[in-house]
């Protein structure tokens, strides 16, 4: 390959190239200042590295998207596109609230390693929102989550912090058994690695009479190890522990960031690629037959009740927010099953999806950010530790009651909208009979009582006493952090048709699209 054949190439990856020197030079920066500089000083110094990398990367991705141009590497594994930009950008921002969450905050000993783990997760989420492989996709997952794995654990002298890494691990490692083993069944049986090329075997097969049980078990598997990534009730199991045993930053690219990617692979699996096998839940029997939409509809409602009710009984606020993870998974799942009787998803699913997934990973940030601001002087995370917090840092609770609404799903804030194109894409499948109905009004059920716990940790700041009426000293970069979060936040709920003519004008979530 001559140079003008290879610069289309580098100019298409370049985001992922600077995050990758990004990642080696944070490790080279710890190697080099570890013995100058204390950790406090290391960890702000090259913090501020990180995001003016990242800002540089958010430059990059703009370029991209106004360009226009959809290059697809590898044969199609890996595509960069206008609308990958725009989910690789939201991820980026997600990871840079994080980030500056830390700058001040000396939680571990290696801040250099902290910060390459962070980016390298944040590079494997980018070559995940342009995978269209079976290969490419099962990679970045775990390029994504090996460095989660020990972010979660990086608090070495904390017993739950470990305790939470190692469940992590472990249920990360049995997901990447599931998903890996439904791989060899998906592709040993259809001998088609890109999503595309199985998408268009599928539609053969169904002509034929369907793939088999063979093919239902390999996609099931595969369905289960996405359900344990996206903490999807009753592989939710490891995100309470993980949530709380994870420095508050790390916590918050794991809820954040790693949840956009994972709603965006499943979109691209279920509604592109295994979309000819879908089936529906409109009136068919659970069988093997109806697809893979009666075994999501499981999840989804086993989500939304799990989670909701969980979190009610919370009293620590990083467990809470790992409950209300679980909850907002069941929220997404109910787009999957936007499927009309012959298993064809709605026009409204794959957009919902999307702005959903960017909302909740936005909103999900600054409310980890605000958390973190309001923790900075309570040093603690027990419910009783935020008692009056609205008396002592007035601004962060404030903004955080705003995150708190999104995701509540109160408007015009982002997560009403996120649920509202939801549920409406689910009642657009079978607007003749309604079939849906009872999914949405089930729905809707538990986000009342989702509204509930988030006033009442709202009602905790602002209506306690506290115990200590010192006012809470913010630092000004994490207050300008969390004012450009709930920015966007409130943006995307007051623009939520430009946002959705945004998407159609780079593109769609599914390429894949029939």
């Amino acid at each position: 390959m001559n140079l003008p054949d290879l610069l289309p190439i580098l100019r298409a990856l370049a985001p992922e190239i600077l995050l990758s020197t990004l990642a080696f030079g944070a490790l080279l920066g710890e190697a080099a200042l570890g013995r100058i500089l204390v950790v406090e000083k290391r960890q702000g110094l090259l913090g501020w590295i990180m995001l003016l990398g990242l800002a540089g990367s958010l430059v990059l991705l703009g370029a991209q998207a106004l360009r226009g141009e959809t290059l697809a590497l590898g044969n199609g594994a890996c595509v960069i596109s206008p609308f990958n930009a725009l989910l690789k950008a939201a991820a980026a921002v997600a990871v840079m609230g994080a980030i500056v969450m830390g700058l001040r905050t000396p939680f571990v000993r290696h801040a250099g390693e902290h910060y390459a783990l962070v980016i390298f997760s944040l590079l494997g989420m980018f070559f995940l929102l342009s995978a269209e492989s079976l290969l490419m996709i099962f990679v970045a997952i775990e390029m994504v989550s090996l460095p989660l794995y020990a972010l979660a654990a990086s608090q070495k002298g904390v017993r739950r912090s470990v305790e939470g890494g190692m469940k992590y691990l472990l249920f990360g490692g049995l997901s990447a058994a599931f998903l890996l083993f439904g791989i060899s069944y998906v592709y040993g049986l259809s001998g088609q690695g890109s999503l595309a090329g199985l998408r268009d075997w599928l539609i053969a097969q169904r002509a034929a009479g369907g793939p088999g049980p063979l093919f239902f078990v390999g996609m099931s598997l595969m369905i289960v190890g996405l359900a344990f990534k996206m903490a999807a009730a009753p592989f939710h199991l490891w995100a309470p522990d993980a949530y709380e045993g994870a420095p508050l930053p790390s916590a918050a690219v794991i809820a954040s960031a790693s949840k956009l990617a994972g709603a965006v692979v499943a979109a691209r699996l279920l509604l592109g690629a295994f979309q000819p096998v879908a089936g529906s839940v409109l009136g068919a029997p659970p069988s093997w037959h109806a697809g893979w939409s009666t075994m999501v509809a499981v999840l989804a409602v086993a989500s939304l009740t799990v989670g909701n009710l969980a979190a009610l009984a919370q009293r620590n606020v990083k467990r809470f927010m790992a409950y209300s993870s679980v909850a907002h998974a069941g929220n997404l799942l109910v787009a999957f099953l936007a499927l009309d009787a012959s298993g064809r998803p709605s026009a409204l699913a794959a957009p919902s999806i999307a702005y959903y997934a960017i909302a909740y990973a936005l909103t999900n940030a600054g409310a980890f950010a605000a958390i973190h601001a309001i923790a900075w002087g309570t040093r603690g995370d027990d419910f009783l530790d935020f008692r009056g917090a609205a008396r002592r840092a007035p601004f962060p609770a404030l903004l955080l009651v705003i995150f708190l609404l999104s995701l509540a799903g109160v408007p015009p804030m982002a997560g009403f909208f996120g649920k509202l194109f939801l549920f409406m894409a689910a009642l657009q499948a079978d607007s003749a009979r309604w079939g849906l109905a009872w999914l949405v009004a089930s729905a809707l059920a538990m986000n009342v009582v989702a509204l509930g716990y988030y006033l009442r940790f709202a009602r905790v700041m602002w209506v306690d006493s506290p115990e200590d009426a010192r006012p809470i000293s913010v630092p000004l970069e994490l207050n300008v952090a969390l004012v450009a979060l709930a920015l966007a936040v409130l943006g995307l709920g007051l623009f939520p048709s430009v946002c959705l003519d945004a998407f159609h004008a780079f593109g769609g979530l599914l390429r894949l699209e029939n």
